[in-house]
């Protein structure tokens, strides 16, 4: 993991032609655009590999986890609809890649990671950068009930369902994103919690994450 934030001309060429191929990929999100253009991606990177960092690939970061693809980073931003102050539950804080995008929105992030080797390297980088999201370690399947209620909530690991406690802990007009399906697979789902018991569920496009692993999970 990098702790020298240098952040040159070349990583900032490199961003700019990031943010061109997420746009030629159907991002249209103007505001996650800028996001993915200011977030120093290779930050979270082993200098080794900061040639990795602007490529629209996963990548591994030790413990069975990876950083998301920019791709997949810049899609569930924009399903989130996110305004300035949201209160954003984010399940699978991992490198803190989609923390960061989540603040550079305009998000009031609330962050649990499961792995502890990857919370405490992440909590050491990201205040680092300048973000400070409010974090936790524990079984983000369970959500995070006594910060509830959120305006959004956005989970970055693949779950065989949608967690019921979850739904529970979004407002009313709320979004939670959430990618569903087996452990080789996953449709991404929004649901939109309409009222205290009704929601509307929309499944879109098919992506592969590593699998939501507790309690209300694998």
């Amino acid at each position: 993991m990098a702790y020298k934030f240098v952040d040159n001309y070349r990583e900032k060429g490199a961003r700019k032609k990031l943010v061109e191929l997420l746009r030629s990929r159907g991002i249209g999100d103007e505001a996650v655009l800028k996001a993915i253009g200011k977030v120093p991606r290779h930050f979270f990177f082993d200098e080794t590999f900061w040639n990795q960092a602007y490529k629209d690939i996963a990548f591994p970061i030790g413990d069975g986890q990876t950083i998301s693809q920019p791709y997949t980073v810049a899609y569930q931003s924009e399903l989130l609809h996110i305004k300035k102050g949201d209160k954003v539950l984010e399940i699978g804080t991992g490198s803190g890649y989609q923390t960061c995008v989540l603040i550079e929105l305009g998000a009031r992030v609330v962050t649990i990671e499961r792995q502890e080797n990857i919370f405490n390297r992440t909590i050491q980088v990201l205040p680092g950068m300048g973000y400070r999201p409010k974090f936790y370690c524990g079984d983000g399947s369970k959500g995070i009930a006594e910060e509830a209620p959120y305006d959004k909530i956005i989970v970055t690991a693949g779950a065989p369902f949608v967690p019921e406690i979850l739904l529970k802990q979004l407002k009313i007009g709320g979004i939670l994103v959430i990618p569903v399906g087996d452990e080789k697979a996953q449709k991404m789902v929004t649901v939109i919690r309409v009222s205290e018991t009704d929601f509307e569920k929309i499944v879109l496009d098919t992506f592969r994450f590593v699998p939501l692993v507790g309690d209300q999970a694998w």
